[in-house]
């Protein structure tokens, strides 16, 4: 029989895609606000892995990562992204379609051996995780390369160098906050 033990805290992150850049600011503060100060921020890149936000966002797409240094309990997981749905909403505008977002959020967050993402979307390799919210563990941490490697159904921009970089980076900071 197994015994139960509390979760070690987790690393939470932001992705951010906008076409705006002022957008990751703004976002930025307001998440900063709940969730307290960003201990790492990626170099802004362009999103160009694929046009599935293209009819709704525009082209020109840029992706950005913050990184929170407080460490949380993972079971917030839920509550994190609906509060990053709300202020997508706040961003938002009409459009002839209905709604048009301004900025895409994505929060998720990062443990010695697994990179989480939360998401609205059921498929297969999803688990549900209460309040109308899925999670996916999209990069799994291998000791023989020391670093963070993409599985099956980890989404394009996750594969490349420098996002790969950024999450072996972010866990690095995570092991020092955890005292190891």
């Amino acid at each position: 029989m197994g015994n139960f033990h509390a979760p070690l805290p987790v690393k939470l992150f932001l992705g951010m895609i906008t076409r705006e850049p002022e957008l990751f600011t703004e976002c930025t503060r307001l998440f900063a606000q709940e969730y307290g100060p960003v201990d790492l921020v990626n170099i802004v890149l362009p999103w160009d892995h694929s046009d599935y936000y293209q009819a709704e966002m525009g082209s020109g797409l840029l992706r950005s990562f913050i990184f929170f240094d407080a460490l949380v309990d993972p079971g917030l997981l839920s509550a994190v992204k609906h509060h990053a749905i709300r202020i997508e909403a706040t961003y938002s505008e009409p459009s002839s379609a209905g709604t048009r977002r301004r900025i895409n959020l994505d929060p998720g967050y990062l443990t010695e051996a697994k990179v989480v993402l939360a998401t609205t979307k059921d498929f297969p390799h999803r688990i549900y995780i209460g309040e109308s919210i899925y999670a996916e563990s999209t990069l799994h941490y291998h000791k023989d390369s020391r670093s963070f490697q993409p599985v099956e159904h980890t989404y394009p921009d996750f594969r490349t160098e420098p996002c790969l970089r950024l999450f072996t980076e972010a866990r690095k900071h995570l092991r020092s906050r955890l005292g190891r």
